[in-house]
């Protein structure tokens, strides 16, 4: 039987995930949050690499995703980035 590179998900591949509301394609299944916020920047998000990078996680709630985490990201991954200062 044969099994997809997502369901083993051993080898990378292209993912989209959402930053700020907007799609991002990204190799996945593992990146930084690094990766997470240059891929975007690349891509048109406007935003900035010193920018704080949260995941949103089901029931409403978050984790900041340093830019060394790693995270294992999914079309239904979904992240939003805001300046530093901003207290939104």
């Amino acid at each position: 039987m044969e099994t997809s590179v997502q369901e083993t998900g051993h080898r990378e591949h292209l993912v989209t995930i959402a930053v700020n509301d907007q799609p991002v394609e990204i190799r996945g299944p593992r990146a930084t949050g690094l990766e997470i916020k240059q891929s975007a920047i690349t891509q048109g998000v406007r935003i900035e690499l010193s920018f704080v990078l949260s995941e949103e996680l089901p029931n409403r709630r978050t984790r900041i995703v340093g830019d060394t985490d790693v995270v294992i990201v999914t079309k239904h991954s979904r992240f939003v980035a805001v300046a530093p200062d901003d207290n939104s």
